[in-house]
């Protein structure tokens, strides 16, 4: 058997974070009931006429910036003609020969991520373009709904250079592209909403071979594990075909998740078969100089720069730091926090420790996740001052976080305070002293393993609103005198 490469590459449909549609003024709400977000321009009416919304070219804009694309200073929209029942005007406004952006790229891990090396990936065009409406297959009445409530949704599609040799390499570039757009303010990046779907395009020719093998084509995939084995089967049924003499066939396939199996669905069609011509209905978009130098000075900081003043102002792992930088709604708390108390490890301890626990025990996601950032400050603060143990102060936090609790307020109501009364603590010390006196006889024998038990007792009896060292302190100073 030969031994065979296997090459990839991804156009990306990322849904832009407008309050609008792309050409009219209908809401782009997620979960609206089916059919009650579409006017007379996104259904296709007749004698309608687009009208472009400034911030999808702002956001277009701001994501090429941001992936090291060059801003295209005149730019273009173009019908892409097809009929299918999502699409009311049977054509999509799309740019095909002067897209917005060109020639970026992301630097990835290489290979399967477990080395250091890093390559380049090609970032072919960004363009601009309107989402179709959604077909609702309903097995009940053998019917096909549709409900034209995207029809319009502003997209831009990233497509990648065919620079792809692993899953892994995939869903390194997919990571890194989806924290970068997220920061950047350009799309929540949902991808159980749709905001964020692959089109996955995977060949494979001999290994030391520099011509392209065909390529094969499956669409809309929404999860990244979901991608990964796509890539891996449809490379493993490229190959068996080829090793048995047969030819691979340009087309669209389906990837069924529940068969682990990918389908053909149709022959694969060339951007000829579009019959693309220049959109009439729009005038071309002029990027000048201003523009460009007022959608750099406005760009947020973006992971990879804030990933750096994480390690080498506060001094964080990379590990840690990559964590922060995953969502922008965590990097947004990390620097509140920090910012209010100066202590940079203590913040990134409580977020990445009990707050990232506790958003997973309840199945949100780290982009969904939300505490009062008062809160936050509130628990390191009160451990630093030494008011509470951490235990206490992991209690008010969990409070805090589950039903809306204020921290200083919980610690007051259960009593939780550090107690700083030597003559209380020194009256529970001398309890558990009489009471536990084999440890004690242990303890004077030199077991000093004995003392751990004791101090368990005393915060026991403290119910933890004693600092453990000064209970330790307590003890040894009355077996000291016990044993004169």
């Amino acid at each position: 058997m030969k031994t065979y490469e296997t090459v990839i590459g991804l156009e990306v449909h990322v849904e832009l974070s407008t309050a609008s549609k792309i050409f009219c003024s209908c809401s782009t709400a997620f979960g609206a009931a089916p059919n009650t977000q579409v006017c007379e321009v996104c259904a296709g009416m007749p004698g309608t006429l687009p009208v472009l919304n400034r911030q999808v070219v702002e956001f277009a804009v701001r994501a090429g910036l941001a992936t090291h694309c060059d801003i295209s200073r005149f730019a273009r929209f173009d019908r892409k003609n097809y009929f299918y029942p999502d699409l009311p005007k049977a054509y999509q406004i799309s740019q095909l020969y002067l897209p917005i952006c060109r020639e970026g790229w992301l630097e990835i891990a290489a290979g399967d991520g477990s080395g250091d090396g890093k390559k380049r990936v090609g970032i072919h065009e960004i363009h601009m373009e309107e989402d179709a409406g959604k077909l609702v297959h309903d097995p009940w009445d053998d019917a096909t709904l549709v409900d034209y409530n995207r029809c319009g949704v502003p997209l831009l599609e990233i497509v990648s250079d065919p620079d792809f040799r692993t899953p892994e390499e995939v869903l390194d570039y997919l990571t890194r592209l989806r924290a970068i757009l997220m920061f950047a303010g350009v799309s929540d990046c949902r991808m159980q909403e749709g905001s964020l779907r692959a089109d996955v395009n995977v060949s494979v020719r001999p290994a030391g071979s520099d011509v392209l093998g065909t390529r094969t084509e499956m669409k809309n995939m929404n999860s990244f594990k979901a991608i990964a084995r796509a890539i891996a089967y449809e490379s493993r049924r490229q190959i068996e075909v080829l090793e048995e003499g047969g030819r691979i066939v340009q087309e669209t396939r389906r990837w069924d998740e529940n068969k682990d199996a990918s389908f053909a669905m149709r022959s694969k069609e060339n951007a000829n078969d579009y019959m693309y011509f220049p959109e009439p209905d729009l005038p071309p978009v002029h990027i000048d100089e201003a523009w460009l130098a007022r959608a750099r000075a406005e760009m947020p900081a973006l992971p990879e720069a804030l990933r750096t003043r994480y390690i080498d102002d506060f001094g964080l792992s990379a590990y840690d730091a990559g964590l922060l930088t995953e969502v922008p709604a965590t990097a947004r708390l990390f620097d509140e926090a920090t910012a209010r108390t100066g202590q940079p490890k203590e913040a990134a301890n409580w977020i990445l420790g009990d707050f990232r626990k506790m958003h997973n025990e309840a199945g949100i996601a780290a982009d969904e996740a939300t505490i009062d950032p008062d809160a936050l400050v509130a628990v390191i603060r009160m451990v630093s001052d030494g008011r509470v143990t951490r235990d206490a102060a992991r209690a008010a936090f969990r409070a805090a976080y589950l039903d809306g609790a204020d921290p200083d307020a919980y610690i007051r109501e259960h009593e939780l305070e550090i107690l700083r009364d030597d003559g209380a603590l020194r009256a529970i010390a001398e309890k558990v002293i009489a009471t536990h006196t084999g440890p004690v006889a242990d303890f004077c024998a030199g077991k000093e393993k004995a003392l751990q038990f004791l101090i368990g007792q005393c915060m026991r009896e403290l119910r933890g609103r004693a600092d453990a060292q000064a209970v330790a302190d307590m003890l040894r100073t009355l077996l000291e005198e016990t044993a004169e």
